[in-house]
């Protein structure tokens, strides 16, 4: 079974409650359980992360690139600023597609950029929850 990096950035962790009008009303431990199942379904045994610090995910970016390792990387925040978490994902060696539960081209001015999207092999954003299974589909046509 192929292993795959489902990586989450800030405050992913508040799903459920951070502005259900917008991320839904899915906790991230529900979200995490989508992942693993489909990836299941998929024939990958999904690796489901979330972290508030930058440096802790740039260090999964590292593990994956040294494994070879597929990456669906939900980069919250850290998707418009971050050069250092781009770095990071230039160093992978497998697929990565960037996901989004929201649309960042339909909200603030400022969520319309992406340092990661350049590198991405593809982007999905603006299902919700179903991003990640669309990006979980999308890899497994990939492989």
């Amino acid at each position: 079974m192929h292993e795959v990096y489902v990586l989450n950035g800030p405050n992913l962790n508040r799903l459920g409650t951070r502005e259900p009008e917008i991320y839904g009303s899915m906790t991230f431990a529900q979200l995490a359980d989508l992942c693993v199942a489909t990836a299941r379904e998929l024939g990958f045994l999904a690796q489901v992360r979330q972290t508030n610090d930058e440096a802790e995910l740039i260090g999964w970016l590292h593990e994956a690139a040294d494994g070879n390792i597929p990456v669906i990387l939900n980069p919250a925040a850290f998707t418009h600023y971050s050069y250092a978490l781009r770095d990071a994902c230039a160093m992978l060696t497998a697929p990565l597609i960037e996901v989004h539960l929201s649309n960042p081209l339909a909200r603030e001015e400022f969520r319309h950029m992406s340092v990661v999207s350049g590198l991405a092999t593809g982007t999905i954003a603006g299902f919700g929850a179903t991003s990640y299974v669309l990006a979980l589909e999308a890899l497994a046509r990939q492989t």
